[in-house]
């Protein structure tokens, strides 16, 4: 039998070939450059006098500022949650055997995904005009039960605030149910099969076998579009909502004259909370992508060689993965 690869004694064999690395000064100059360009690119912001750093760091830090980032928090954590509930029941509604249930679900994600956001928030902000009152009664008859004028929810809640939070959850709810949509038909369908062949309900099925597999291909995409929904929050001053972060930068530019930094403090705020999304996203991706990264197989990853290997052969393929599905192949 061959000795393990890892266990053969380091002795002189005749003719070896002394390989040496193969010398790229092309990475090297390119390295060289973009370092150079990246060095003069802050050189030169950090020198600008127009760009006016004492007013950026006097701002920065505002009480305005700071309120706003917080409603801009609300926003995007609000609509995000609407959008993310409305996706996977658009999702299951694609997937439904009712041809009425896959209809509304194809005509809500047409139309959402068809009309620019901004028209679709402007809309929200006449929706008061439009529907002056909610009444809950018999369809079709003037039997009334309930009723709640639109203009009396301003009194309750901050105004515009639930125009603002809805249009944008309507607005993602159409690219969150092909994102879902999407990672839902990633399942194998025959674990599916294998569950109704052990009496499972198709709710059951959904909520304990495909939605928890759907999940790793499904994280990465919706945290794309959490970040970006944090930067569309700067265009619910259509509805017209006045207190969020860009509007706010704005306020304060307005009345100083000085728009150049005060855009910049809006661009400061937006990358450290991007940035901290971000965080949060890879850590979710960690979590839902549990037994799907590689691995080492063999001695340096815990687990027996596997088998069809000749002699001579390394018995650890650390750059190989997922190669279980092959044992019965090989064996």
């Amino acid at each position: 039998m061959a000795r393990r690869h890892d266990d053969a004694p380091d002795e002189d064999i005749p003719g070896r070939i002394q390989a040496l690395p193969v010398r790229r000064p092309g990475s090297v100059i390119a390295g060289v450059i973009v370092a150079l360009l990246a060095l003069m690119l802050i050189q030169g912001m950090v020198t600008n006098q127009r760009l006016d750093w004492p007013t950026v760091w006097k701002y920065l830090f505002n009480e305005n500022v700071i309120a706003g980032i917080g409603w801009t928090l609300v926003l995007t954590v609000a609509s995000m949650l609407i959008a993310i509930i409305l996706a996977v029941l658009l999702a299951v509604m694609r997937k439904s055997i009712n041809p009425v249930l896959r209809g509304v679900s194809w005509f809500y994600i047409w139309f959402f995904r068809g009309t620019p956001v901004y028209t679709q928030l402007i809309f929200w902000g006449l929706f008061a005009v439009l529907v002056p009152s909610f009444v809950l009664g018999i369809p079709f008859t003037s039997v009334q039960f309930w009723s709640l004028d639109t203009d009396t929810l301003n009194n309750v809640v901050q105004p515009g605030f639930l125009a603002a939070v809805i249009g944008l959850a309507l607005n993602e709810a159409a690219y969150l149910a092909e994102i879902v949509r999407a990672g839902l038909e990633a399942v194998d369908p025959g674990q599916a099969e294998a569950a109704k062949a052990l009496g499972m309900r198709r709710s059951l099925i959904m909520r304990r076998i495909i939605l928890p597999q759907a999940m790793r291909i499904i994280v990465p995409p919706t945290g794309n579009e959490t970040i970006g929904m944090l930067k569309t929050t700067s265009l619910v001053m259509a509805v017209p909502f006045s207190l969020e972060l860009q509007f706010a930068t704005n306020a304060i530019a307005n009345r100083i004259y000085k728009p150049i930094p005060l855009l910049i403090v809006a661009c400061i705020w937006y990358l450290i909370i991007t940035t901290i999304l971000m965080i949060g996203q890879s850590y979710l991706e960690r979590h839902f992508g549990r037994g799907f990264d590689a691995r080492p197989i063999g001695p340096r990853g815990k687990k027996t060689p596997l088998p069809g290997k000749t002699e001579g052969e390394p018995h650890d393929d650390t750059e190989k993965t997922n190669q279980a599905a092959f044992v019965g192949l090989n064996a």
